[in-house]
């Protein structure tokens, strides 16, 4: 037998190119997949309230969520949908023991299909029982869209029907006397940033004790 590489089964150019573009065509649909998950890749609407977490809090939050909703835990992301995307994106430890809905008002995360909630706040209890039913969730972790009683009061209904118990509340330091009155929720010493600076300062709530956040 030789040992010439005469021997050695060669591909056409035809073929490699063919098989080149196939590798091609398979990397980008990874990337792609991965951009939709990436923090921000639905961009802010101002108009809706709609302001994203910058990459760091994005992080800390969803390593919270993980570390709280433990193994085989169910995670609600109540518009918060920053969270969500840096749960999905995948490369957290732990990530893979946990499931993530996104509760949104915003049609526009029905991207994300099964995984996506309809939601809207005025209506706190209008969700999908096949997806949300009642304490079903190890872990809530809601951003109301706006800084008054009234929001709050109402996204606390959904969040106590939704939670087994655990509650991660963000948002500004002017509701911390509702977050506790409405919610039972103590504020922890950790600042979620956002990607646009706020006028408003931000702070997180729970009713638990967290070590990530305090």
């Amino acid at each position: 037998m030789s040992d010439s590489d005469d021997d050695v089964p060669q591909l056409s150019a035809a073929t490699l190119a063919a098989l080149q573009e196939f590798y091609d065509e398979q990397k980008m649909g990874q990337e792609q997949a991965n951009d939709i998950y990436s923090v921000g890749a639905v961009e802010e609407d101002w108009g809706m309230s709609q302001f994203w977490y910058n990459e760091e809090t994005a992080t800390r939050l969803a390593e919270e969520a993980i570390q709280q909703a433990g193994k085989g835990g169910r995670i609600a992301c109540l518009s918060c949908p920053s969270v969500y995307q840096r749960l999905r994106k995948g490369d957290l430890e732990g990530v893979s023991d946990v499931t993530a809905v996104v509760l949104e008002y915003d049609r526009r995360f029905s991207v994300y299909g099964d995984e996506f909630v309809f939601y809207d706040y005025n209506n706190p209890l209008a969700l999908p029982e096949n997806v949300c039913p009642p304490q079903s969730f190890d872990i809530v972790i809601a951003d109301p869209p706006y800084l008054s009683e009234e929001c709050l009061s109402k996204v606390a209904v959904s969040v106590n029907f939704l939670s087994k118990g655990k509650t991660l509340l963000c948002t500004g330091a002017i509701m911390e006397e509702h977050a506790n009155k409405l919610m039972d929720l103590k504020m922890c010493s950790f600042l979620p940033k956002h990607s646009h600076n706020l006028a408003n300062e931000f702070r997180c709530y729970t009713n638990y004790k967290s070590q990530l956040l305090s």
